[in-house]
């Protein structure tokens, strides 16, 4: 799209050329990149031809999550709503430790018969954990591919200019702007490749390519599609005189000049700045010579299963009566990489006081905050709370949130490491990982916007209210008006982890009873109403 990319396949190769500049090179990129796994397919012979396109452009375009039209995707000026948690105290406990928690060396007769941990709503659950979350510290690295999601905490200066040298940004010829049309000599030839290049008097012209410098005394760079070959050497290997079709053209016309990209000197990135995975910022420090910039660091994250009944997904043989494949840990752990932070594997710690103390206070030595799943509800099992405030000398901030899934969800700190309690269903691990984890560890790591963005998306159909807040798995794709929408993923049981399967948001509903818009209490979301969505995904595609 910014200057002809050309493709072709070569012995069952997709080839796909991108432009020089950085800019060029990633839009042409994001243009094509959904369309190259079909292309690849389709080189690749992995099926026939007839079968691949059986369902037509809209099957294909469906698959890759592409548009072959325009549409104007406008969103509605309503915008998300703006929690600010300005003036107000944080809640605290009104009890002891002791009085909060089942001692860990009592019988199950002493346990508790609820939770005496207040309800908290979710979003001062999570200005606690915000207020619990510090910043990282500074640190060098290389600029290079593993700076990704870093953000800076230092300002850039471009030491160098962009580019160095006056360049051609065409095919053609350098000349003197005065010269006017006329057949002239061509003394030489500037490639874009380091060299010495004589310098152009009037009258003369030089072959050049695009990038290439211009030599000393040239003005202007014609096109070549403005000119004519007129004679070529003795042996027809090289030109000798062209003829150009035009004149008055200006000076410095089609040339790049010195620092017109960027300035020696000037800022080129600032504080809070984030390298992104779409390559522009890293090409742009790479383009002035910057080998190191200064980055807050990120945190580093492990993950601890619970639970007797809790066995590897990858151990071999049947399950017996009772077990359950820890899905848990290889869920959260890809969400933490590919979110772009250090993940650990902490493995699985048995429903034992001792077992899960030790297990902790090692996991404390290594990372910055530890996810467990299970051991956080009301069973005499559910030994995390105890040992976190007696064994571990830890603060527990909160142990219930007013959501659904995610309820016993709760936040612990030792110093400053940070404990995420996370439930043991599938599904609710993974919606309260996005709704509380993944916010403070991009806030840890320099975030100026840390919460995951919101959208506001039309429903896809009616979503029934709960007596509790839900928030509810969904897909979030483009509709046929340009519009986002919003489908439902299927059933919404916290074990049901088929649920978060597609899942690219969760839609933020309200409980049941709530008053709405025209002061009625509300008893479901009805199909068409515009709800928001907090986005954990790409949209990619339609609903």
């Amino acid at each position: 799209m910014m200057s002809r990319p050309v493709a072709g396949v070569r012995d069952g190769s997709v080839i796909l050329t991108v432009p020089g500049s950085p800019k060029g090179a990633t839009e042409n990129l994001e243009a094509v990149i959904k369309l190259l796994p079909h292309a690849c397919g389709q080189a690749a012979n992995v099926s026939s031809s007839r079968a691949m396109h059986s369902g037509g452009i809209t099957k294909l375009e469906k698959e890759a999550g592409v548009r072959s039209h325009n549409h104007s995707h406008g969103l509605s000026a309503g915008g998300g709503h703006h929690h600010h948690h300005h003036g107000h105290k944080a809640p605290r406990p009104r009890t002891t430790p002791e009085q909060r928690s089942n001692k860990l060396d009592t019988s199950v007769t002493q346990r508790y018969r609820e939770s005496p941990y207040p309800m908290l709503s979710v979003d001062k659950a999570n200005a606690i954990i915000a207020a619990n979350t510090q910043l990282g510290k500074a640190v060098e690295m290389l600029v290079d591919e593993n700076l990704a999601g870093y953000v800076l905490a230092k300002d850039v200066t471009a030491a160098e200019a962009v580019p160095a040298f006056r360049a051609s940004i065409v095919d053609g010829y350098a000349i003197h702007h005065t010269d006017g049309a006329g057949v002239y000599p061509v003394v030489s030839v500037s490639h874009a490749a380091p060299g010495t290049i004589p310098p152009l008097q009037p009258g003369q012209v030089a072959r050049i390519t695009t990038g290439a410098p211009l030599p000393p005394g040239a003005t202007s760079v014609i096109m070549v599609e403005d000119t004519v070959l007129k004679s070529s050497t003795a042996d027809g290997a090289e030109e000798a005189t062209v003829e150009l079709l035009a004149s008055g053209l200006e000076p410095g016309e089609n040339v790049r000049e010195v620092g017109s990209d960027v300035q020696s000197g000037t800022v080129i990135l600032r504080t809070g700045d984030i390298i992104s995975a779409v390559g522009s910022e890293i090409g742009l420090l790479a383009s002035v010579g910057v080998a190191k910039v200064s980055v807050y660091q990120k945190p580093t994250v492990g993950v601890l299963s619970t639970g007797d009944e809790v066995v590897s997904h990858l151990r071999p043989g049947e399950l017996k009566l009772g077990e359950v494949r820890d899905s848990n840990r290889p869920a959260l752990l890809t969400a933490i990489k590919s979110a772009g932070y250090l993940a650990v594997d902490l493995q699985i710690a048995a429903d034992k006081p001792g077992a899960l103390e030790s297990m902790l206070k090692d996991a404390l030595s290594k990372v910055d905050v530890i996810i467990t799943t299970g051991g956080v509800s009301m069973g005499e099992l559910d030994l995390l709370k105890p040992t976190i405030e007696q064994s571990l000398g830890g603060t527990i901030h909160f142990g219930r949130v007013a959501m659904k899934p995610g309820k016993p969800t709760t936040f612990a700190t030792v110093g400053e490491k940070r404990i995420f309690a996370l439930p043991g269903n599938p599904a609710s691990a993974l919606v309260t990982f996005h709704l509380f984890v993944l916010p403070s560890l991009r806030k840890a790591a320099g975030y100026e916007h840390w919460e995951l963005p919101k959208v506001r998306v039309v429903a896809e159909q009616d979503f029934p209210l709960d007596p509790r807040p839900e928030f509810h798995r969904v897909f979030v794709g483009m509709r046929q008006d340009g519009r986002l929408g919003a489908r439902s993923t299927g059933g919404q049981r916290s074990s049901r982890i088929g649920s978060a399967t597609a899942a690219n948001a969760v839609v933020a509903l309200p409980a049941k009873g709530a008053v709405g818009e025209k002061r009625e209490k509300i008893g479901a979301i009805p199909k068409g109403a515009t709800v928001e969505a907090i986005l954990w995904g790409q949209i990619g595609g339609t609903v």
